[in-house]
């Protein structure tokens, strides 16, 4: 599975996207072609090709240069004028990617392809911190550290244009991220409508309706494990449930950009986080575990839906996979690689678990203390502490330094901490020992 996504993004339930402008007639098009000489010269060279990279108008109703990733005709095709273009705002995440008009592009911009290196460097010279940090913090993805060149290569070919533009999901309509593997006979459906309790999903919205009159679930299948209020926690076995978390993959691909377990599931166990009320429980994230992992894995994959990010229920899902480590009685680490940013949002979850303990604990204490009392790895916990200089090596081993000031800095620096999960609440048998 190995794909982390720990994001933030509007609330509003949409993922940030550029609606691109109702298009004018074609004649409307030929004739400001024709009324510039510098785009009648490039309206020659209708269409544009894949690979061009042009200025394109964006929801802000500013310039941006993108790539021209795909091409099709539109409904209207007449002329070499008539193509829609599949974009890809070199500035920003894959996820903005969409399809736009001709008239979104300013052909005098159009320029011939330029080294990838160079013009990923100054593009980011021409972003500021606040623009890159904006777009950065809607979406930490999966790296590609694991694939070679040519399975880059052939991953990016292959999942390049989103397939699914929006679903429906219980009360929200959500724009979509990145291309899933749903079987062929829906990719010619611009919307899917999902069940939010068993996940099967339509492309009608008749469809749904009828099958929500048959569907008798109300929650995920599985065993509530967890319930504080109005959040719970369902275990659902990928074995027992194989069609529910097969569903679960292809609706969490079109949010991560690398995840490539779609179909073998019987391994692995599900976390479905539910907000509840007088309807049923509605899954707002999940996270996935192995049921056996080796490398001491404690956490596959997680996902916050766009709709509910922004609440802490991300950090709400990672403090809860190292509560199920406790509970095994094992220490836990997220399955490898992680983005830069991933990182750095575990990184900021292992800064105040330890911190907060270094703050109360009076006399020394060890590494290997730290991880008993935490459930995180010592090599995490040794990694984290190194890189906010509170450990030396001296004579042979680590020793802590925990100056109050310096970690009262770094505690205001990591950020306040999601949901806390009620130990109390939490009722639940690890897998090895349920059968």
């Amino acid at each position: 599975m190995g794909s982390m996504e720990l994001s933030t993004a509007p609330e509003n339930g949409t993922a940030a996207a550029c609606n691109g402008t109702a298009a004018p007639p074609n004649g409307g098009v030929e004739r400001r072609l024709r009324s510039s000489s510098t785009s009648a010269a490039w309206g020659s060279h209708l269409p544009l090709e894949v690979g061009t990279r042009v200025m394109c108008r964006w929801r802000d109703q500013k310039p941006h240069p993108v790539k021209v990733i795909e091409r099709r005709k539109s409904s209207s095709y007449s002329s070499p004028a008539d193509y829609e273009y599949y974009v890809h705002y070199t500035e920003f995440n894959r996820r903005l990617d969409e399809w736009v008009k001709l008239e979104q592009l300013d052909l005098e911009t159009v320029e011939a392809d330029v080294d990838e290196k160079v013009e990923d460097k100054a593009t980011s010279l021409k972003m500021t911190r606040h623009q890159k940090r904006k777009i950065d913090e809607t979406h930490v993805e999966q790296g590609h550290e694991e694939l070679d060149a040519a399975s880059l290569r052939e991953h990016e070919e292959f999942t390049k244009v989103k397939n699914i533009a929006k679903i429906e999901l219980g009360k929200y309509e959500i724009d979509t991220w990145y291309f899933s593997p749903f079987p062929p006979e829906y990719n010619d459906s611009a919307k899917l409508f999902f069940c939010e309790f068993c996940l099967n999903f339509m492309k009608r919205k008749e469809q749904l309706q009828r099958h929500m009159k048959k569907c008798d679930l109300k929650h995920p299948p599985g065993d509530e494990i967890y319930r504080c209020g109005t959040l719970s926690m369902f275990e659902v076995d990928g074995k027992k449930n194989k069609v529910y978390g097969q569903n679960l993959c292809y609706l969490a691909k079109l949010f991560l950009d690398h995840k490539t377990l779609y179909y073998d599931v019987d391994l692995f166990l599900f976390y479905i986080l539910c907000e509840c009320d007088d309807r049923g429980c509605h899954m707002v994230g999940y996270f996935s575990k192995e049921k056996h992992s080796e490398e001491s894995y404690n956490l596959a994959c997680i996902l916050t839906l766009p709709p509910y990010q922004r609440k802490g229920y991300g950090k709400f899902l990672i403090a809860f996979s190292y509560e199920l480590s406790k509970k095994e009685g094992k220490v836990g680490t997220p399955e490898r690689p992680l983005s830069d940013l991933g990182l750095l949002s575990y990184r900021g979850y292992w800064t105040r678990v330890l911190l907060e303990i270094l703050k109360k604990h009076k006399s020394n204490i060890s590494i290997k203390e730290l991880s008993d009392m935490t459930a995180i790895k010592a090599d995490d916990i040794l990694s984290t502490l190194q890189s906010l200089d509170l450990i030396q090596y001296r004579k042979g081993q680590h020793v802590i330094c925990a100056d109050p000031k310096v970690l009262d800095r770094h505690l205001k620096a990591a950020g306040r901490g999601g949901l806390d999960v009620d130990v109390s609440k939490l009722i639940w048998t690890p897998y090895k020992e349920q059968g």
